[in-house]
C-alpha cells in the first residue's frame, strides 16, 4: 500500500461526513488502543491560555434561579411553564421547591428575558 501524505489524508477527511469521521475515529482508537480526546486536551491551550477560555464559557452560560414565587404564585407557575415547556405539575414543583434553577446554561439574552418575565409575574430571581 502506498504511503499517503498528510495533505492527502486531510483531503480525504474533508470529504467525509461527520458520522463517517466519527466512525473512523472510533475504529482508529480501537485499532491503536488510544483515545482521541486525551491528546486534544493535552495539545490544547497552555495553562495560561486556558483560563480566559473558561472565563468566556462562564460569561455566556447563565442559570436562572427562582428564589421565591412571591404573591402571584399562579402567574409564576405559568411563566415557568412557558420558559421550560414543563407540565403543570412539574412547573408547580419547581415553584414550590424554590430556590430552584428554572433554566440552566442559558445564554445571556435568554437568561435576561426569563428573569424579566419571572420578575414581572412577581417572582424573585437571580442569575448565576
Amino acid at each position: 500500500m502506498a504511503k499517503l501524505t498528510t495533505e492527502e489524508l486531510l483531503d480525504a477527511f474533508k470529504e467525509l461526513t461527520l458520522i463517517e469521521l466519527s466512525e473512523f475515529v472510533k475504529k482508529f482508537e480501537e485499532t491503536f488502543e488510544v483515545t482521541a480526546a486525551a491528546p486534544v486536551a493535552v495539545a490544547g491551550p497552555a495553562a495560561a491560555g486556558a483560563a480566559p477560555a473558561e472565563e468566556v464559557e462562564e460569561q455566556t452560560a447563565f442559570d436562572v434561579v427562582l428564589e421565591a414565587a412571591g404573591d402571584k404564585k399562579i402567574q409564576v407557575i405559568k411563566v415557568v411553564r412557558e420558559l421550560t415547556a414543563l407540565g403543570l405539575g412539574e412547573a408547580k414543583a419547581v415553584v414550590d421547591g424554590a430556590p430552584k434553577a428554572v433554566l440552566e446554561g442559558a445564554t445571556k439574552e435568554a437568561a435576561d428575558k426569563a428573569k424579566a418575565a419571572l420578575e414581572e409575574a412577581g417572582a424573585t430571581v437571580t442569575l448565576k
